[in-house]
């Protein structure tokens, strides 16, 4: 008698996806605000499942700007061209899908009375996921293209280069080389992928022509950046995208003694904060939720985190928003415990070079 195998979790799981999708005929992808490369490799993954296994339309959409060079040129590889999301019309949709984002969290510009019928990600659940009629949130994962990689299996889905390449730099990029929050399942996918990739256009991509004015506000980042023992502060004001709040507090954490950094900068009516640890504890999601406080949000994982708290009209400038800064940063260095350590900025004054 012929024994007929189990299906695998990651098939049952595949299954029930299939049948959220059923009678679907177009399909919207919401990425978080300024996506990331998990979120566009992800993205790119579930268009390709729900077009090449349901044969539905999809089209991607995202709230803010992509201005991170890496970003822009994942995007033009991929030939992805996502719609601004304050001009959609939800009701053309049929289903509705969010990946490495969820409804609520502050950093997706997802309309309050739209209800998600797919939530994908990799970051802690909140409540407002759980009325989706599919959720998969793995917050041990290292990346949610992982997770999407374990569906493009199950679908016996044939992953071509550019995929593969942007999965593998989605994975990449969101563990730093699988070296911050990495499971067993981020290198599995890693490994599989990478072989399917194109190094070529990975390289090019890592290594995007950045502008002039990327290395202005940097230089403005290291003069401003100020240590307290162990941690970092920085501003990042002006702030154009967060995009570039992350690239600074993933440098910053590189500095020799530091194991914490916290970096601000102001967009619109909203603070914006990036923080950073390589601790292990607390964690930088638990700090960043006690920043944002009530009226923000906050939240991410072990090591990286982010919150966005609303500006009154008081606080969109001057004093009123110097004082709040300043409180953050109060309640950040006694979280991590560089409350009260001597402040030193983080470049002294570089003396000219001797004469030859």
């Amino acid at each position: 008698m012929r024994t007929v195998a189990s299906p695998t979790r990651s098939q049952q799981r595949l299954a029930k996806l299939y049948s959220v999708l059923e009678g679907a005929s177009t399909m919207l992808i919401v990425m978080q605000n300024s996506p990331d490369p998990d979120a566009i490799a992800a993205a790119a993954a579930l268009r390709e499942i729900a077009n090449e296994r349901a044969g539905i339309a999809c089209s991607l959409t995202h709230g803010g700007v992509v201005g991170r060079a890496e970003n822009l040129a994942l995007l033009r590889y991929l030939g992805l061209h996502p719609r601004p999301i304050d001009t959609l019309d939800w009701a053309r949709f049929s289903r509705i899908a969010v990946v490495d984002a969820q409804p609520g969290a502050g950093n997706i510009s997802l309309d309050p009375s739209v209800r998600p019928d797919i939530v994908i990600d990799h970051h802690p659940i909140r409540p407002e996921t759980r009325s989706a009629a599919f959720t998969d949130i793995r917050r041990r994962y290292g990346a949610t293209s992982t997770i999407l990689w374990e569906y493009l299996e199950a679908a016996g889905i044939t992953i071509e280069p550019r995929l593969a390449t942007a999965l593998v730099y989605g994975i990449r990029s969101d563990t730093q080389d699988l070296g911050r929050e990495t499971t067993r399942a981020d290198i599995e996918a890693f490994l599989a992928l990478y072989p399917k990739a194109n190094p070529r256009a990975l390289g090019r991509i890592v290594a995007a022509p950045l502008p002039r004015t990327y290395f202005a506000r940097l230089r403005w980042v290291l003069e401003n950046a100020v240590v307290h023992g162990s941690s970092i502060v920085a501003s990042v004001n002006p702030l154009d995208t967060p995009e570039m709040l992350a690239e600074a507090a993933d440098l910053l954490l590189r500095v020799d003694g530091v194991s914490w950094v916290l970096c601000y900068g102001v967009i619109g009516a909203w603070l914006h904060l990036s923080l950073r640890t390589s601790d292990g504890e607390p964690a930088a999601g638990t700090v960043a939720r006690r920043l944002a406080g009530r009226r923000g949000h906050g939240g991410g994982h072990q090591a990286l985190a982010g919150a966005q708290i609303p500006l009154a009209p008081s606080q969109q400038s001057g004093p009123g928003q110097e004082r709040l800064i300043a409180g953050i940063i109060t309640r950040f260095l006694k979280a991590t415990g560089g409350f009260g350590a001597p402040e030193e900025p983080l470049c002294a004054p570089v003396p000219p070079p001797e004469s030859a």
